[in-house]
């Protein structure tokens, strides 16, 4: 598989002020994945280094947190598929707690398409490739009446 030539924007990087990636939400995670699109095979990747804003436990990071990043790393593999797509379901499993103030890599993963419904996995991992969670996510593709619809490609204000 190769990435479209002119890359289409998930939906939340058709805003600015996305919570995972906006780089404008002063607030925000301003997660930067890297893609990999060979053959089959999409993934996205991106370091993460929380402070105590995202604590929830003393020292850990909070779990609604967790399922933001996971949701994240979801949601970039609909890019190279060149999808605008939307979170049906996600299922997250918290194997270990997850440390705040370290090095920590989110790895998202497509399993497969059906039609309209992705398949994707995603995990958090320490610096020792530990999983500290995983979650494996439906995501539905829009359709072009849709996307216009929302008013999902317009710029921003």
């Amino acid at each position: 598989m190769t990435t479209p030539s002119v890359p289409i924007p998930t939906i939340d990087e058709l805003t600015s002020h996305c919570f995972g990636c906006g780089h404008a939400n002063p607030q925000g995670l301003h997660l930067t994945f890297t893609i990999h699109a060979e053959n089959d095979t999409i993934t996205a990747t991106a370091p993460i280094n929380l402070t105590r804003i995202h604590e929830g436990p003393r020292g850990f990071i909070h779990g609604g947190i967790i399922a933001t990043l996971l949701d994240e790393a979801m949601s970039k593999l609909d890019r190279p598929l060149g999808l605008l797509a939307v979170t049906r379901n996600m299922n997250i499993d918290y194997l270990h707690p997850s440390p705040l103030h370290q090095p920590l890599t989110l790895i998202g993963r497509h399993i497969r398409r059906e039609g309209r419904k992705l398949f994707h996995e995603a995990e958090l991992q320490n610096a020792e490739g530990k999983v500290l969670a995983k979650a494996q996510g439906l995501f539905i593709a829009l359709d072009a009446a849709t996307i216009a619809k929302a008013g999902l490609i317009q710029p921003e204000d």
